[in-house]
């Protein structure tokens, strides 16, 4: 896993139910605005479900809030 899949997983994680915007995940991640296209963030979230998840397409740990952005599963978050 790189660096920043690793934040961003760890800003999830610790966050269990909280559901952050591509947006805010950049700014926390990346430390800096990002005023163009997110598709970095699905880009690494995708990359991370790939590698956690038993199948990538019916994701368990980091779901989507459609329109809204993405958390990690609030009934798993005690059990890790």
């Amino acid at each position: 896993m790189t660096f920043t899949e690793f934040e961003i997983l760890n800003l999830l994680a610790q966050n269990s139910g909280k559901v952050f915007s591509k947006e805010q995940i950049y700014n926390i991640v990346w430390k800096e605005p990002y005023s163009g296209d997110y598709n970095i963030v699905m880009s690494h979230i995708r990359n991370i479900r790939e590698k956690i998840e038993d199948n990538p397409s019916k994701p368990v740990y980091i779901q989507m809030v459609w329109g809204v952005g993405y958390c990690f599963n609030k009934n798993l978050g005690s059990n890790l």
